[in-house]
């Protein structure tokens, strides 16, 4: 019988611990059936907001840091999730990029996790790999996730134990056995950078939009893995997670040990995820020598 990995705990593999699901009772996503409908709706919402920005161009851009720019269009669709999905489950906690963070979600068991416009950049310069990121976290663990690709039309979806979709057809994550004839979906940025020349002969490697993009094309077995060096934050990969984990895949950071959401300091050290087979090898080559064990 196919393996929900959300429904149940996954193992403690040499490769490293994954997403742990042992706090989740239920192996069944019929007690997040209205989370799963509202998700994607908003994502839809979220979506025709950022469709239509890109379509009339003309935005504001604005910057909240360094390389980390923030339009216009990322806030109104933040405007649009919060009200969709917090509103009927005030309850709930509520984490996004593009909110003021508020440390009562620490108190939460619930807590909605999103990104409204995760590939800002690529969403500035004409590339049709961005997207709005949904997930709901429950004791830390990624139990329903939806990435939504507004230019693309394609919805990534999973709720624990529904297994990972891509609108309405299931999917699994690759079965590539060697990082040899494997596909890595990787950073833009860091590609251009030249950070990714090292892998060069050791795997394929192909430049993509943004994080919960990859994820999600992963799971969807587009890809066979994606990893990055560089610190995340939980709405980068939340959705992803739950996704990755539903499809049969495995995520971990970037040392191999467990993700946990829903913590005080939202940024996570670096990533990889997987079709579970390449795990071991990839732990050997992803991480920066200075962040080895």
């Amino acid at each position: 019988m196919e393996e929900s990995a959300i429904g149940k705990s996954i193992r403690k593999t040499s490769a490293g611990r994954a997403v742990s699901a042992r706090k989740v009772a239920k192996a069944s996503g019929d007690d997040l059936k209205r989370e799963l409908t509202l998700a994607k709706k908003a994502a839809r919402v979220a979506g025709e907001i950022l469709r239509g920005h890109w379509r009339r161009g003309g935005y504001h851009i604005g910057s909240k840091g360094v390389d980390n720019p923030v339009t216009a269009a990322d806030l109104e669709a933040d405007r649009a999730l919060k009200k969709l999905l917090h509103e009927p489950f005030p309850e709930y906690g509520w984490l996004s990029e593009e909110t003021v963070d508020n440390d009562a979600r620490l108190e939460c068991r619930r807590v909605w996790i999103v990104d409204p416009l995760d590939g800002t950049k690529e969403f500035i310069n004409g590339i049709p790999e961005f997207s709005v990121a949904i997930a709901l976290v429950e004791d830390g663990v990624p139990v329903l996730g939806v990435t939504y690709n507004p230019i693309k039309r394609e919805m990534y979806w999973a709720a624990r134990g529904t297994g990972c979709h891509l609108n309405t057809r299931r999917v699994r994550v690759t079965r590539t056995r060697t990082l040899k004839g494997a596909t890595v979906l990787a950073s833009r940025s860091e590609t251009a950078r030249g950070e990714w020349q090292v892998f060069h002969g050791m795997l394929k490697v192909s430049p993509t939009g943004s994080v919960a993009y990859k994820l999600a094309m992963v799971a969807a077995g587009k890809g066979d893995a994606t990893f990055t060096r560089s610190p995340k934050s939980e709405w980068d990969i939340a959705s992803g997670a739950a996704l990755i984990m539903e499809a049969g895949g495995i995520i971990t950071d970037i040392k191999g040990r467990e993700i946990r959401f829903n913590q005080s300091s939202v940024k996570l050290e670096g990533l990889i995820a997987d079709n579970r087979i390449l795990h071991r090898a990839l732990l050997k080559v992803a991480p920066h020598p200075r962040t080895k064990a």
